[in-house]
């Protein structure tokens, strides 16, 4: 590389450091320093003069986006696991590669995933609360205050037998849970033996018969609101719902209105329908401790982070280096 032009690329967000400096080391790198997230027009400035973009999944790179690039624009490198936020297509046929990072945050995802459904079953953040929010008027331990409901024993409902679903799937059986599915197609019969998975070709007839839902499923047109009022309504009264995926999977409004009904025991949510807004009635339904919201940490740790950005180094190496790039996005897919 160094015996080339170094090609330009623009960061759209501060990455770690150890991922930015290596960004500068092997290209002609324009750094985030603030962290702001850039505008469309900011980012339409970015693409008419760049040969590569990287941006993350706060950025919005449509088609009116990417028709305004300049032809020096081969390659979006795009630092996350999906590519919903890019329109492919477009991209495509204006002759720019798409690459994402996938395989680095199933692990991290996975334990978010245990741990929504650790905080909502056992009520760990309204016992937080209590000591945070209310210092000196805890009276101490009581045999019927701050009940939960044991984790061992449930049935958990994986909606997305991927990689993550799996992983989950994984960590549910370790801690007791009997693992159930539901995924486009049955997973390999080895795995499924390992994990002594129930497979349900029906989703309703599923979600009718677990404890404990959980979304691992991407976001795609097949799946907006695949959670959808009606099927939500199916749930048992005493399960819950958590969600690592995309929030457009779950119908938001219809989700409010059961927990406010109390038709379903409890959610667990680190990703939203219109984030970064959080509706004020899931807001309000998590200080009455109807609900556990996390800020979409689930892949939020430094080691992924780092991984993600190693991936959006290799792929802008390997095609400025005339190889195609290991994590090419093709288009038409979902």
């Amino acid at each position: 590389m160094t015996a080339k032009k170094k090609p330009r690329v623009y960061l759209t967000r501060k990455l770690p450091d150890a991922v930015e400096t290596r960004m500068r080391e092997l290209f002609d790198a324009e750094l985030n320093i603030d962290d702001a997230p850039r505008s469309p027009a900011e980012l339409a400035d970015a693409m008419a003069k760049v040969d590569v973009l990287v941006p993350s999944v706060t950025d919005r790179i449509d088609a009116a986006l990417i028709g305004k690039a300049g032809p020096q624009l081969k390659l979006i490198a795009s630092f996350s696991n999906g590519t919903d936020h890019i329109d492919v297509d477009a991209a495509a046929k204006k002759g720019i590669t798409v690459t994402n990072t996938p395989n680095v945050l199933t692990e991290d995802t996975a334990d978010m995933t245990m741990a929504l459904i650790f905080a909502v079953m056992r009520r760990l953040v309204e016992g937080s609360q209590v000591l945070m929010e209310r210092p000196g008027q805890w009276e101490g331990w009581s045999p019927t205050w701050m009940l939960g409901r044991r984790i061992g024993g449930k049935r958990i409902g994986i909606v997305g037998m991927g990689r993550i679903g799996t992983a989950v799937a994984r960590r549910a059986k370790a801690f007791g849970l009997a693992v159930h599915y539901h995924n486009r197609s049955r997973i390999n019969p080895a795995t499924e033996e390992e994990l002594e998975a129930t497979y349900w070709e029906s989703l309703d007839q599923m979600l009718a018969r677990v404890d404990i839902v959980s979304i691992n499923c991407p976001s795609t047109p097949a799946t907006f609101h695949l959670l959808s009022a009606r099927r939500l309504a199916l749930m048992q009264p005493s399960s819950i719902i958590v969600n690592t995926a995309r929030g457009d999977v779950i119908d938001e409004a219809a989700l409010i209105q059961l927990l406010r009904d109390g038709k379903i025991a409890g959610a667990g949510l680190d990703v939203f329908q219109n984030e970064p807004a959080v509706n004020p009635k899931l807001l309000k339904l998590a200080r009455d401790g109807r609900a556990v919201l996390f800020p979409h940490m689930g892949s939020a740790t430094l080691e992924g982070r780092v991984d993600m950005g190693d991936k959006v180094i290799i792929n802008i190496r390997a095609y400025f280096d005339g190889h195609r790039p290991p994590n090419r996005v093709l288009p038409g897919r979902d």
